[in-house]
């Protein structure tokens, strides 16, 4: 029995020593980390403004008797959007049309008693002062009645205003109000907006704002991270959000295929400049606890040995199947592919090509 366990030990132990590697080392697969041309880039939530959306607000107060469109219908210049009621003012302008009529009687009269006066002045029955006074009357009837022809004439605009058009040709927008509600030259009523370009408002962090310049390229990004739309800074505020502590900037999107919405939420990527950076694939790379790391196969303490080193790195965007490293690796460092999972920190390893 005891011969039989001695037997077994010595098999373990040679085993065990087959097993180990050669070298005293994990055999490692390693990728150079290699200098590529990246953009310095930062993404912004953003929001999609139009160039060519109207506002339509009432210009005079009153009920809503009627809606003559609905949300997404398009419309010419000038075509009916909304009644708003114009009894009153229909009132008004009748009032001041009787106004002006009975002031048009006054007026021939006038124009009669000057004629008389005119003749008895020339006969030398009234004085000269009688005639100024028929002529004063005169002219006092003439201003009253421009005046009521001012009056007249405003009050028909004003009962304009009573039928809501569109300014321009678009698609109406949405409807908040009611047959029935009463409005003021406040409310809302709705949006014409014509298809086209849109504005993109990207609002940067102060600590930015120094690298900010007219031209920057600026690309919109769905919600898969694909570029939509490409476009350069066009204008720059030259003020601070005080709430938020950001720079407004704008950019010009072109919409021809209509993908894009006015008041959307988007991504929008600005691209500060273009520079040589690491990549490292994305195999490489763990992450513990919201740190990324990696492994390094660096030269150990004998010649020709190496020792796995993990380093934590600052991380970029993606490229291809590469993450974009802005610090903790540098071109020509050896990543360690494989095995990473088994690995810590200082433990020998043999470094082998991953070609």
């Amino acid at each position: 029995m005891l011969g039989f366990a001695c037997l077994l030990w010595v098999g373990c132990s040679k085993d065990t020593k087959a097993a180990a590697p050669e070298g005293g080392g994990l055999p490692v697969k390693v990728a150079e980390a290699r200098a590529v041309a990246v953009n310095d880039t930062s993404e912004y939530v953003a929001t999609l403004k139009s160039r060519d959306s109207t506002v339509i607000m009432p210009q005079v107060e009153g009920q809503i008797v009627q809606i003559f469109v609905h949300s997404g219908d398009h419309v010419a210049a000038g075509a009916l959007l909304l009644q708003i009621d114009p009894l009153k003012q229909q009132a008004a302008v009748k009032s001041q049309q009787d106004t002006r009529t009975a002031q048009e009687a006054s007026l021939q009269y006038a124009q009669q008693q000057y004629q008389r006066t005119s003749g008895l002045y020339a006969a030398g029955v009234i004085s000269k002062q009688e005639l100024d006074q028929s002529k004063s009357a005169l002219d006092a009837a003439n201003a009253q009645l421009e005046a009521l022809d001012a009056n007249v004439h405003e009050q028909q605009v004003q009962l304009h205003y009573y039928r809501v058009t569109a300014p321009r040709a678009g698609i109406v927008g949405d409807i908040p109000v009611r047959v029935g509600d009463r409005v003021t030259t406040a409310t809302s009523l709705t949006t014409v907006d014509q298809p086209g370009s849109l504005e993109v408002y990207v609002y940067v962090p102060l600590e930015r704002a120094p690298q900010l310049k007219m031209n920057l390229p600026v690309e919109v990004l769905d919600g898969s991270a694909q570029v939509v739309g490409e476009s350069r800074i066009s204008f720059i505020s030259p003020q601070v959000d005080n709430a938020t502590q950001t720079v407004l900037v704008k950019a010009r999107i072109a919409n021809s295929r209509d993908s894009l919405r006015q008041m959307q939420f988007i991504r929008a990527r600005v691209i500060w400049g273009t520079g040589k950076r690491p990549v490292v694939p994305i195999l490489a790379v763990s992450r513990i606890g919201g740190q990324y790391f990696a492994f390094l196969a660096e030269p150990g303490p004998k010649p020709g040995a190496y020792v796995a080193r993990q380093k934590p790195l600052k991380i970029g965007q993606t490229v291809n199947n590469d993450y974009v490293v802005l610090d903790g690796v540098k071109p020509g460092d050896k990543l360690i592919v494989s095995g990473t999972q088994i690995l810590s920190d200082g433990a020998p390893v043999i470094p082998q090509s991953s070609n």
